[in-house]
């Protein structure tokens, strides 16, 4: 009984929530304050405060959308020098809305109704 719990809660980690509007603005505000925060600090930023950020923008975004494979490269292109200059976060956020809202529109069930399939 304790195994099944335990994997119904690390199943849950990687269910993939409903896109509603709140949760696709949350995401995007917290991609686009990371990234002109680490903008702003630049070169000068103490790494732990900038990797920090990412790890937290992370979690939140993991939170927000549910796991999605282009959080793992975003989050680690974040640790190389110059390219935490670009907007890593606000494009992953952008990529993996498109993605999930076109697999949701290819997923639609049919119309009531006859169907027919050709």
């Amino acid at each position: 009984m304790n195994v099944e719990v335990s994997l119904r809660g690390f199943s849950s980690l990687f269910a993939e929530p409903i896109l509603s509007p709140v949760r696709v603005r949350f995401a995007y505000g917290i991609a686009v304050a990371t990234d002109i925060v680490q903008v702003a600090l630049g070169p000068f930023g103490f790494a732990f405060i900038d990797e920090s950020l990412d790890v937290v923008a992370a979690m939140l975004l993991w939170r927000l959308l549910g796991f999605h494979p282009l959080l793992l490269p975003t989050f680690v292109l974040e640790f190389v020098p110059v390219a935490d200059l670009l907007p890593t976060w606000t494009g992953c956020v952008a990529l993996v809305i498109a993605l999930r809202r076109r697999t949701r529109v290819q997923q639609a069930p049919p119309a009531d109704g006859d169907v027919i399939d050709v």
